[in-house]
């Protein structure tokens, strides 16, 4: 990603695009961050367009208007919303509210709970200490001191078994009774007496209390405690200056959105999954989320190194469709798991992503590596629908036929005006 604070772009061109822009009434085009809270808080909403000679192929101005359509469903509070082109940063906003009703809006520097997404800097962590030679995905857990067990025992199960969901249980093992309240390193040490569901490393069965365990094995191998590792090794050499785990860093951010039920019911933050904070205990704004994402897509390769991605994106096991399926699901084919990232097929490209959720929050990463473009997404409340986002977003990106995936009824009108990437190409020869 090379639209970064600090970055210098071509001062003439990026004149030229911003005088086109406000002329038409279209978000300008900048390089630097979307205001902050009390920066010209008229524009804190402002969609953030890079400037560079590749043109978009993605129509911003319509992915915009979609947005806007999506956020009068009554379900729909607050939605942060960030994409990468071509490595390229070129588009971050804000919508709705962090409090139904309170008027306060979401911007890009807004703080969000990551819930799943959060499994991927599980797997980062632990991925890079193996590469420090401090221990060996291929590891039997049993020889790591953790206190998960299993049916059958832990010694034929891996780090690399867990950090995929393949330690042989059924999908979400005992979750209720961690939302219940109890303590998941009880938990773990009690999973031995559930009846197998698979012999381990034969197949998938999603977990958080199991994948957890990562929790432990870092802490055990750094001789820290988990959010300090991710701090010292992911979020400061990242620049993730608002990513945390934990409640307290989500409730002690300046800006944070708070969880809401169906029908813009606001509710309490639930500490259930930030008590596995391997598997769910990550937040930050979507700037950050974008700049992850960046370094899953080679970006960062001084702190995510290209073996350290590669053996996370690789599949390594099938997850077959479960229950009835939407057409988003359907859409997509080959899904699979790695190590803490899924990875699908889409209009014959590979995809790789993740989804989350917790009570009042959803969550979504989703990118083509190869082609370093992709979408990010953090809401709060308890609905799916945005995720479906993710597909017009790809159709745009892939020049395909307009699909309804956000099933809005009316196909989006084609805007007079220029679009984002007219308006910068006419007067600086560029795209946004």
């Amino acid at each position: 990603m090379t639209i970064l604070p600090g970055k210098l772009l071509a001062g003439i061109a990026l004149s030229l695009a911003i005088v086109a822009l406000t002329l038409l009434g279209l978000p300008q085009l900048t390089s630097a961050p979307a205001p902050r809270i009390g920066e010209n808080a008229a524009n804190a909403q402002a969609a953030v367009v890079a400037v560079e000679v590749t043109p978009s192929r993605v129509d911003y101005r319509r992915l915009d208007a979609r947005i806007a359509e999506l956020m009068q469903d009554p379900d729909m509070v607050g939605l942060a919303v960030g994409t990468i082109e071509l490595g390229e940063v070129r588009f971050m906003k804000g919508y709705g509210e962090t409090v139904a009703g309170s008027g306060r809006a979401v911007t890009p520097d807004t703080v969000f709970r990551w819930a799943s997404l959060s499994k991927g800097v599980a797997a980062a962590l632990v991925v890079g200490l193996a590469e420090d030679g401090k221990l060996s995905l291929d590891a039997p857990i049993d020889s790591l001191g953790t206190t998960l067990t299993l049916p059958g025992g832990t010694r034929r199960v891996t780090v690399a078994d867990i950090l995929s969901h393949r330690v042989g249980l059924r999908r979400n093992a005992w979750d209720d009774r961690l939302e219940a309240g109890e303590d998941p390193r009880v938990l773990r040490a009690e999973l031995g007496r559930l009846q197998p569901f698979c012999p381990p490393a034969t197949c998938y069965g999603y977990q958080n209390i199991a994948f957890d365990t990562a929790t432990e094995i870092v802490e055990a191998v750094s001789g820290q405690g988990y959010a300090a590792v991710a701090g010292r090794r992911l979020f400061t050499p990242l620049g993730m200056a608002s990513a945390s785990i934990g409640q307290a860093g989500l409730e002690t951010s300046a800006d944070w959105a708070r969880p809401h039920r169906r029908n813009r019911l606001l509710t309490t933050v639930n500490d259930s999954y930030y008590r596995v904070p391997a598997a769910g205990g990550v937040n930050s704004s979507i700037r950050d989320l974008l700049v992850w994402m960046d370094a899953q897509m080679g970006g960062a390769p001084a702190t995510l190194s290209p073996t350290a991605l590669a053996l996370m994106h690789r599949p390594l096991v099938s997850t077959p469709p479960r229950g009835r399926r939407g057409p988003m699901d359907r859409a997509f084919s080959n899904s699979a798991y790695g190590l803490g990232w899924r990875s699908l097929t889409y209009a014959g490209r590979t995809l790789v992503g993740h989804r989350g959720s917790v009570d009042g929050y959803g969550t979504l990463i989703l990118f083509d590596p190869v082609d370093r473009s992709g979408i990010v997404m953090l809401w709060n409340s308890n609905t799916g629908k945005p995720a479906r986002l993710q597909l017009e977003f790809f159709d745009m990106l892939y020049g395909l036929p307009f699909t309804d995936w956000l099933e809005l009824s009316v196909e989006p009108r084609q805007p007079d005006a220029p679009t984002l990437a007219d308006a910068a190409a006419r007067p600086a020869e560029q795209a946004g």
